[in-house]
């Protein structure tokens, strides 16, 4: 499900004020994927938090997760990491040479851009004040999850009713091939016995045996009852599911593959051009539920 959010705060230390703010953006996923962007100095201590909170509060999504933050009142700590840097750029001269000029030339710019080289520390804080800091980060991450669900909850309303639509056309299809399926045994009768009197003329060598057991067959491939009795109790499952408060989407998930195997079942058995189509109309809806259902938790 698709949604986004942005939680702003400020914290003050003696020395020092911090502004920062998240944002969190959700899109469809099967399952729940969360990828993260913030100061390297502040991974470590929020990283697992951030991933076990949006966990807590939603069941599937991918969520992309970024963290500015910014001080004042103090001049950046630039640091450069002069053994990695050095390593680099001998490691970048060495190819260079190995390849008799057909790269380009390492370049300072680019050394000095990979990550680990060059570290920026907009403060620095004591432990205490770290631990502090992460904790109202911390805070402000939560405050955000919320704003987002209930961003999602909002669109999910909509979903709702766009599924709840479906599933009504879905019933009216069926309750079109249950009248023709109550209509149907007449018809099949007089159809098999215009066959059973071609079986029995006296060219055609045919047991008694053999004539029941094609009779059986043939009934049993005609009767889609059980198929309409299946779908029936599908979409009352479906609503029933839509009407809750739970994380269902997995759930639905199943639901449409079961419905479609009863579709396909009921065009497999159909002997009736206006039944493969009913059976077609259906199938083209199925499939309309599963891609809305793929926007729900």
């Amino acid at each position: 499900m698709t949604g986004f959010a942005r939680e702003s705060g400020e914290y003050n230390f003696e020395k020092t004020a911090f502004s920062w703010f998240w944002e969190i953006k959700s899109v469809n996923n099967k399952s729940i994927d969360v990828k993260l962007k913030m100061p390297g100095w502040l991974d470590s201590q929020l990283s697992l938090f951030c991933k076990n909170e949006a966990a807590r509060n939603f069941a599937r999504g991918s969520f992309g997760v970024y963290l500015d933050i910014r001080a004042s009142n103090e001049t950046p700590e630039v640091k450069i990491n002069d053994e990695l840097l050095q390593k680099l750029a001998a490691k970048a001269i060495e190819l260079y040479d190995t390849f008799d000029g057909k790269l380009q030339k390492p370049s300072t710019t680019e050394l000095l851009g990979l990550k680990g080289v060059v570290e920026v520390e907009d403060a620095a804080l004591d432990e205490e004040e770290t631990a502090a800091l992460v904790r109202k980060l911390s805070e402000s991450f939560s405050k955000a999850c919320l704003k987002l669900k209930s961003d999602r909850e909002a669109e999910g309303v909509k979903i709702r009713k766009a599924l709840l639509d479906i599933l009504d056309n879905i019933a009216t299809i069926v309750a079109r091939v249950e009248d023709i399926a109550k209509a149907q045994p007449e018809r099949l009768k007089a159809k098999l016995q215009e066959q059973i009197a071609a079986l029995l003329e006296p060219s055609n060598q045919i047991s008694e045996e053999r004539l029941a057991q094609e009779v059986a067959l043939y009934v049993a491939r005609a009767d889609i009852q059980e198929e309409i009795d299946r779908l029936k109790a599908h979409i009352k499952t479906a609503r029933d599911l839509l009407s809750s408060n739970e994380a269902v989407g997995r759930r639905l998930d199943f639901l449409c593959q079961e419905l479609n195997r009863e579709a396909n079942t009921t065009c497999s058995k159909s002997g009736e051009i206006e039944l493969t189509n009913l059976g077609m109309e259906l199938k083209t809806l199925i499939e309309q539920f599963r891609e809305q259902v793929q926007n729900i938790e």
